[in-house]
């Protein structure tokens, strides 16, 4: 993700910043313009209305409320548009159950969750996935139920019929690494999960219903075959089996076609993500003994040239190798542990192909624009996924 800068001070801000720590003004996630602006009351006090914190031109007229999540926990950083009938922002409506609030671990739990759901929304809208200003207040994407585990009861992180599931618990960071030790996963983090299960959202609303079954399966395989028997046998072996990395972006992409696809759209996702950042730091790269991995500036993928997936790749390598050296200098495990080989590449290609290809992107979604001034599958029971 881009970083953003206070349009009353210039000061650099983060995704998740309510207040610039310069000028002391007050911040808010536009979802209308995809940025993070300065906000100030409108006139008269009381009225519980924000505009952005600009001197003069049309924002000054463009009055929004603060997501009612924001209002009543303190968990929210985006806006909603004054004429927007739902007090929830585009992100929050989305989830559908939320935890038992009342549990104090519960509402740290839910807050990082949240957390990442947004960084999610946000590259989703970027992608043109969603819509950020859908009309009359309905929500645009995946359904969300953030559960807990029940004495003799437990929840199961998965994905099915549009709506996702996840174990809070994944939000307790030794919960998480407890788990992926446990089932020999190099990565597994909140964000990741949620662009996981996003990814079979998009199979059913892009493959399934875009009528591009075929296609899929001459890259992927055959999604027909048993999917719980698939998962089952693959737990049982202990894993994947030798030489996955050759045509699978990880090892539980082996699992089933259905997994493929979602590790290989998450994989996509981390790669624009990454790349935005990349780039808003102006970030250029030289392989030390090896110039044709020089980059010498790193692209927006949402913004430039972004229909061409070569060029993805050519960046994302000598970076994903910048930032697994910078992991290593300061004692950390590589923030990329991955490899993907040709096989992999070219599954990665199609999904690349599949969210650029016309008709895909949400009707109403807006291109992102600066803050400065001037038929659902029904799968078997959600599983446990990387």
């Amino acid at each position: 993700m881009k970083t953003f800068r206070c349009d009353h001070c210039g000061h650099a801000l983060f995704f998740e910043n309510v207040q610039c720590l310069h000028c002391g003004s007050a911040l808010a996630f536009l979802p209308d313009r995809l940025a993070l602006c300065a906000i100030e009351p409108v006139p008269p006090a009381g009225s519980g209305l924000w505009r952005r914190k600009v001197r003069r031109g049309p924002d000054l007229a463009r009055a929004y409320r603060l997501c009612r999540n924001n209002i009543e926990h303190q968990a929210c950083n985006f806006a909603v548009a004054e004429r927007d009938p739902n007090g929830l922002c585009v992100s929050c409506r989305l989830t559908r159950v939320l935890p038992d609030l009342s549990l104090p671990q519960s509402r740290e739990r839910w807050y990082r969750i949240e957390v990442a759901k947004r960084r999610l929304f946000y590259t989703l809208a970027q992608l043109r996935l969603v819509s950020p200003a859908p009309d009359d207040g309905q929500r645009d994407g995946p359904v969300f139920e953030f559960l807990a585990d029940a004495p003799g009861q437990q929840v199961l992180t998965g994905h099915r019929a549009g709506v996702i599931t996840l174990n809070v618990a994944e939000a307790d960071d030794t919960e998480r690494v407890r788990r992926r030790v446990a089932l020999h996963e190099p990565y597994r983090t909140l964000l990741g999960h949620l662009r996981h299960e996003s990814g079979h959202y998009y199979w059913d609303r892009l493959i399934a219903a875009g009528g591009l079954i075929e296609a899929f399966r001459s890259q992927f395989g055959d999604e027909r075959a048993g999917y719980s028997q698939a998962l089952d046998a693959y737990y049982a072996a202990g894993g994947a089996a030798g030489g996955w990395q050759a045509n699978h972006v990880s090892a539980y992409a082996t699992s089933h076609p259905w997994e493929d696809w979602a590790e290989t759209w998450a994989h996509y996702l981390h790669m624009v993500d990454l790349l935005e950042t990349a780039s808003s730091y102006n970030t250029r790269v030289v392989v030390p003994g090896n110039p044709t991995e020089e980059v010498d500036e790193v692209t927006n993928p949402f913004e430039s040239d972004a229909g061409d997936f070569d060029q993805l790749v050519e960046q994302w390598i000598p970076l994903t190798l910048l930032l697994n050296s910078l992991n290593r200098s300061l004692g950390q495990d590589d923030a990329y542990p991955f490899a993907p080989a040709s096989g992999a590449l070219a599954k990665l290609r199609f999904v690349h192909d599949v969210i650029r290809a016309p008709g895909t992107q949400a009707p109403q979604a807006a291109a992102p624009r600066s803050c400065q001034s001037g038929s659902a599958v029904d799968r078997a029971p959600a599983t446990t996924t990387t």
